[in-house]
């Protein structure tokens, strides 16, 4: 098994959690938060995707779905159209607020067909290529995808819990 193969599947386990996570919810649960300052489900699966989105269209050289399949419009957020959620008070998580789990998964999808397209066509030497050099050491571009792993794993665990605490008070 190659180093991309491990890659695609990690990637593809985050796909199956963000849609067991959204799948079902009307947007009041989407949208809401299990406490004052917490993230909202919407949040969550709307910031790791933005992540991924981000660092891995700029890693590839490539441009963000986010702009270029017009998915900023869609959403309609009151936000910088490039914004990806990091260091977000609760006032700009409050902000990201969706109509559907559709809308959402929808943008993680295209996103992910993206980072599977680009993945897919990796060399092993191809990891070692530095991407960012404003870090000591600089990152390369193994060291990247794992760090949107790790953080979109975060994330989707995140979300799934709030979902658990939104369903545990309405039984």
């Amino acid at each position: 098994m190659q180093a991309k193969d491990i890659l695609i599947d990690a990637f593809q386990r985050i796909q199956e959690e963000v849609h067991a996570t959204v799948d079902g919810l009307p947007p009041d649960d989407l949208n809401s938060t299990p406490a004052l300052g917490a993230n909202s489900i919407s949040w969550l699966v709307w910031h790791l995707s933005r992540v991924q989105d981000d660092h891995v269209a700029d890693a590839a050289g490539l441009n963000q779905v986010w702009l270029t399949q017009g998915w900023e419009k869609r959403f309609g957020l009151d936000l910088p159209e490039r914004d990806t959620g990091y260091g977000h008070s609760p006032n700009k998580v409050a902000k990201v607020r969706v109509g559907s789990g559709e809308l959402l998964v929808g943008y993680y999808d295209a996103v992910h067909e993206q980072t599977l397209e680009f993945v897919r066509g990796l060399g092993a030497k191809d990891f070692e290529r530095v991407v960012d050099e404003r870090w000591d050491p600089p990152v390369t571009l193994g060291v990247r995808l794992i760090s949107v792993l790790s953080d979109d794993l975060q994330h989707v665990g995140q979300a799934a819990y709030v979902r658990g605490l939104l369903q545990s008070a309405t039984s």
